[in-house]
């Protein structure tokens, strides 16, 4: 028996089956998969290109008490990045610091001449971006005119000319081992940089840091990584596993107070707690206008103020979800309206308030596939947009193909935003349409299933082994069930809007099982489900604790024939 086989061998038939389908099937890769270890998984922050001139600069500033500016995204990976150099500088009893955050609307995505202008005025000598910067040559040169360097700590896609900031640290650069890191993971490796210098150097300030204080960053980070959607591989593996493990006991105040507010288990989180509840509410402060709330509630350690700010992002929240639901409509119904067949779909309307662009157009991918982007005008007066992709096509790809149409254009391969001149709008639809033929646009296929099993298969076991290749995201999906022969007795549609629908399922042998898709209608899978129907159900299984009582369900994927 060979080592990877008798490494196998301690787990079951689905483990195995799931391990080799994911391409571990050699005992060292088997191992780190199943548990991460951060000292031996983790990659060295110098190997990053430009931490050194990075590191090297922040420790001028801090010797010469210079006013340090963070210039934070504002989205659930960037607020989250921002808070990780803010914990540390005040570790370090640094408070000679600004933090500016560009407001959704008004200011847009990206690193502004405008903010540079005010942040000087402040005194800033030095800003360190975070999740933003890598495409902003204008900004970084006006920055430099002003006589302030700036530091650059991006994570997305690289451009063909990089900005000539003091320093620029992004993952994609050549010569780091793993490209996918999420912002906040750019950001904590900056601070372990940090760290080992100020020490290496005999620095109080940092010699005086506990050994592994760092890692209580560790809740910003997975917040990061699972809110950004990067891929949960390699070092995100990592930092999820154990971003997980600190945030589970995070004494975050603001946390504390949000966890309270959505009354899930701090003990029990998952990723998906994180993707579901953490991470929207974070956004939706930037999205309905107050970025500095959702820093604010990461970032103060006054536990006197978190109830209301947790209080107040809930309330944005469902604003949120009330307007990006009325936009879903809209756009539905104009492709029912237009017949519209084509895989890149292209709308817009200046009505339309493009910081909830990307959610709509996110919801219309989950029904259809294939790639959409939609557009609305911002408080400027801009025209701005965003695209999603199922993965068929890049939408980088897709944006840089469209030659000098748009004005400006960012962000990874599945999801972007864009912005477009008043002349140019109304040619985006051909002009992505004939970019994406180029490119091979298709929508992915109905999803296929890792694994074939009876409903009386379904059980806290099984569940409890399929936990063990959590956390799961993009790079380790959920694995998918077919759950096969199953007898529907019931299928109802639930929600404000009617738009979730419920299928309860049973066996032969009388065991019953709860299945659910939120955002769907019963026609949108292969076989429409009908009471008395004879059917496999392809999903991924997961445990419910609404109402307070737990049970397993199965999220539905498709409905199918059964085989």
């Amino acid at each position: 028996m060979s080592d990877a086989d008798a490494v196998l061998s301690q787990f079951s038939h689905l483990v195995r089956t799931l391990l080799t389908k994911r391409g571990f099937t050699e005992k060292e890769t088997i191992e780190a998969f199943l548990n991460p270890d951060y000292d031996a998984h983790m990659h060295d922050p110098l190997l990053l290109a430009g931490m050194d001139r990075a590191v090297e600069r922040v420790l001028k500033a801090l010797e010469k008490k210079e006013r340090i500016a963070i210039y934070a995204d504002f989205d659930s990976d960037g607020i989250p990045a921002g808070v990780v150099l803010k914990d540390f500088f005040a570790r370090i009893g640094y408070d000679n610091v600004d933090v500016y955050i560009p407001h959704r609307h008004n200011e847009g995505y990206g690193f502004h001449a405008e903010a540079i202008d005010k942040l000087h005025a402040r005194g800033a000598t030095l800003i360190i971006t975070v999740d933003v910067g890598i495409t902003a040559i204008d900004a970084v040169e006006h920055a430099k005119q002003k006589g302030i360097d700036v530091i650059v700590t991006d994570h997305h896609e690289l451009s063909t000319e990089l900005p000539k900031a003091h320093a620029v640290v992004n993952p994609k650069r050549e010569g780091y081992p793993f490209p996918d890191l999420c912002g906040a993971a750019v950001a904590y490796k900056l601070v372990q940089a940090l760290i080992a210098e100020g020490r290496a150097r005999g620095d109080a300030r940092f010699t005086n840091i506990p050994d592994g204080w760092e890692k209580w960053l560790l809740d910003l980070v997975v917040i990061g990584t699972i809110g950004d959607m990067v891929p949960l591989v390699d070092e995100n593996r990592v930092l999820a596993h154990y971003g997980l493990r600190v945030l589970r006991k995070s004494s975050r105040p603001g946390l504390l107070a949000l966890f309270r507010k959505l009354r899930v288990s701090q003990k029990d989180l998952t990723e998906d707690d994180i993707g579901f509840l953490i991470a929207p509410r974070i956004n939706a402060a930037s999205r309905m206008d107050v970025p500095e709330l959702a820093f604010r509630l990461l970032a103060t350690q006054d536990s006197r103020e978190t109830e209301a700010i947790a209080t107040e992002l809930e309330g944005l929240n469902r604003k949120r979800k009330g307007a990006v639901a009325a936009t879903v409509r809209e756009v539905k119904k104009r492709l029912r309206e237009r017949s519209i067949e084509s895989p890149v779909i292209v709308l817009g309307d200046p009505e339309w308030r493009p910081a909830l662009l990307g959610l709509a157009a996110n919801s219309i991918v989950d029904g259809r596939g294939g790639v959409v982007c939609l557009w609305g005008r911002d408080g400027a007066g801009r025209l701005k947009g965003s695209c999603r992709s199922d993965g068929g096509t890049s939408v980088v790809e897709l944006f840089q193909s469209a030659g000098g149409v748009l004005e400006q254009f960012g962000g990874h391969h599945a999801s972007g935003g864009f912005s477009v001149t008043h002349e140019h709008v109304h040619t985006l639809p051909q002009v992505f349409a004939d970019c994406a033929e180029r490119l091979e646009c298709r929508a992915l296929e109905r999803e296929t299933e890792d694994a074939v099993l009876s409903l009386e298969s379904i059980s806290h076991e099984l569940m409890g082994d399929i936990v063990r290749l959590a956390p799961f995201g993009i790079g380790n999906p959920k694995p998918v069930l077919r759950v096969a022969g199953v007898i529907i007795r019931s299928v109802r549609q639930f929600g404000k809007a009617q738009e979730h629908v419920e299928i309860m399922c049973e066996s032969e042998m009388g065991q019953t099982l709860k299945t659910i898709r939120f955002f769907s209608q019963p026609e949108q899978f292969s076989v429409t489900p009908q009471a008395g129907a004879h059917v496999d159900i392809l999903g991924t299984l997961e445990k419910s604790s609404f109402g307070g009582r737990t049970e397993l369900r199965l999220r539905i994927g498709d409905i199918v024939s059964s085989s």
